[in-house]
Order: structure tokens, then C-alpha cells, then sequence
């Protein structure tokens, strides 16, 4: 069985992503989604999911963007004098490699993150990073502990599996594409065992990812190759969907009407009709069989 699981990243962060997010549920591919429990539009995402059971919901652990969950005072080596997180991933890795942000302040708060998910009676399928912050090694133990902890069944591991390139290649800005693929490669070396860890804890983990490399780029033609590239066994695509409304305008992000031509991606008839021709099932992190590819 060919079981394709599409996630939708950063629910929870504008009113407009929201609606993305559930359109693209609705009426295309989507059938997962990441909660940023520090989102601006945390509590509507919350409201949009408890009318939408069939989509599967996340969280979106996050450590560079926004303002904390837990109290400030008690995650200091993570913020600055604004009471926001100090870094963006690069900054937070020299800072991992320097000790210099503590280990302890990210257990603390990715639990508070956690809580408050299940404080809103959402009980998550899953657990990734913004950014990917879950690959560092030292968080992805973290991450791995808290979800045997918290009983959340599943983990991503953001390993890529290469697709043809060659109309990703072709797109307007090959430039951005080449940053993309270094970022996806760098990575997949980071996360070389972290599914075959996943699986010895228990913890369900599709066997292949996409989407990293195509981040920001995404589009009808993008989503076709990558759809017949899926083999055999579990596999999810990592996408951006939303609305480019006025709080994302403020969000610093270069993700913004991209997020756009996404929605419109995984909503057209042909691509649902390809998935369907292609045998691929649709599924969540709830569908994945523990310990089998």
C-alpha cells in the first residue's frame, strides 16, 4: 500500500493559513496539520479542528518564532529583552553547539507547548518542528521522549527522499531552489538514524518525506512529480498552504502568497484524480503502523 501522508505546517498561525489549510483539507489533498501552540490564531485553528475529524492534527514545536508558552523566566538561554525567541535556526544552532541554549529551557518548553495543546482537548497525531528544529540530535531525543511521555503515537523525521528534479529546475527562481536543496540535504544528514530511532521507541514515522527541497516553491507540476515519485510503504509531504491575509503580511516569513499557489495546488481536480489514479491512500500519522515501512 502506497499511504501518502500530506501535512499542512504552521496551523495556527494567521486566521487566513487557517482557512487554507482547512480548504485544502476540504476540497484537495491535505489530510494532516501542524498546531503552532503559540500561533496568533491558535484558538480559532483549535475551533476549525474540532469541526474537521478527519484531519489529522499535530504539533508544531517551535523554538525561533513568536513569543513563548512557558514563563520566560523559566527559559531564559531561549529569549531576548522582548520576552520572544532570541534565534532563527542558524543562531540557534551555534547556540546548541556553544551550550549556550540550554537543553533543559527546550524540554520546558516544548512541554508547555504540549500542554497547552491538551489543554484545548486536541489530542495530537504527531509531533514536528517549525523549521525543522526536531532534527537537531540532542532535540530530536527530547522530542522522542516527550511523545513516549505524552502518549502521541507519531514523530517526523525530515530525512528527504530525492525526487526528479528537472521540472523543479525549470521553476523562476532556481536560485531559491539551490538554497532549498542545500537546506534539504543538510538536513538529511542530520537526521541519518532518527527514523530507525522513532521506530525502536515504538513511535510511528513514515519511511520517506518530501516537500523540503520544494518549500516555497510548490506548484501544480512540483506536486505531480512528487506524487508519482511515492513508492510503496508510508510517506508524507510536507506543504504551506493559506491565504495571504493581513496578519501574515506582518509574520516574517518568506512564505506569503506562495502559501497561495499551494492551496491552489492541492485543491485542483487533476491532482486529486492523479493521487487517485496512482493508488495512493490518503491518511494521517494515525493510520501508520508502528515498526513497519
Amino acid at each position: 500500500m502506497k499511504l501518502l501522508i500530506v501535512n499542512a505546517d504552521d496551523f495556527g498561525l494567521t486566521e487566513g493559513v487557517n482557512q487554507g489549510i482547512l480548504d485544502a483539507h476540504r476540497r484537495g489533498l491535505v489530510t494532516s496539520t501542524s498546531l503552532l501552540a503559540n500561533g496568533a490564531a491558535f484558538q480559532s485553528a483549535v475551533a476549525l479542528a474540532r469541526h474537521s475529524p478527519a484531519l489529522g492534527v499535530g504539533i508544531h514545536l517551535n523554538l525561533t518564532d513568536g513569543r513563548p508558552i512557558a514563563p520566560p523566566s523559566e527559559i531564559p538561554s531561549l529569549i531576548n529583552a522582548a520576552q520572544s525567541f532570541a534565534a532563527k535556526p542558524p543562531q540557534l544552532v551555534q547556540q546548541l553547539l556553544a551550550g549556550t541554549a540550554q537543553l533543559a529551557h527546550i524540554e520546558r518548553e516544548f512541554r508547555a507547548q504540549i500542554e497547552h495543546v491538551l489543554a484545548a482537548e486536541i489530542m495530537p497525531t504527531h509531533l514536528d518542528g517549525h523549521q525543522h528544529v526536531q532534527t537537531w540530535p540532542s532535540i530530536f531525543d527530547i522530542t522522542v521522549k516527550l511523545a513516549l511521555e505524552y502518549g502521541i503515537r507519531g514523530i517526523r523525521c525530515s530525512a528527504e527522499r530525492m525526487v526528479n528534479l528537472t521540472s523543479v529546475l525549470k521553476t523562476p527562481s532556481p536560485l531559491r531552489f539551490l538554497r532549498q536543496f542545500a537546506v534539504a540535504r543538510a538536513l538529511t544528514l542530520l537526521a541519518v538514524g532518527q527514523r530507525a530511532r522513532a521506530w525502536r521507541a515504538g513511535l510511528g514515522c513514515p519511511a520517506y518525506c518530501y516537500g523540503i527541497t520544494q518549500t516555497g516553491l510548490l506548484d501544480v507540476n512540483t506536486l505531480e512529480t512528487i506524487l508519482r515519485s511515492v513508492p510503496e510503504g508510508t510517506s508524507e509531504l510536507m506543504c504551506h498552504p493559506g491565504y495571504l491575509d493581513r496578519g501574515l503580511q506582518t509574520v516574517q516569513t518568506r512564505l506569503h502568497s506562495q502559501r497561495q499557489t499551494e492551496v491552489d495546488a492541492l485543491t485542483q481536480p487533476a491532482i486529486t484524480a492523479l493521487a487517485a489514479r496512482l493508488g495512493l491512500t490518503l491518511g494521517t500519522y494515525r493510520d501508520i503502523q508502528v515498526g513497519r515501512i
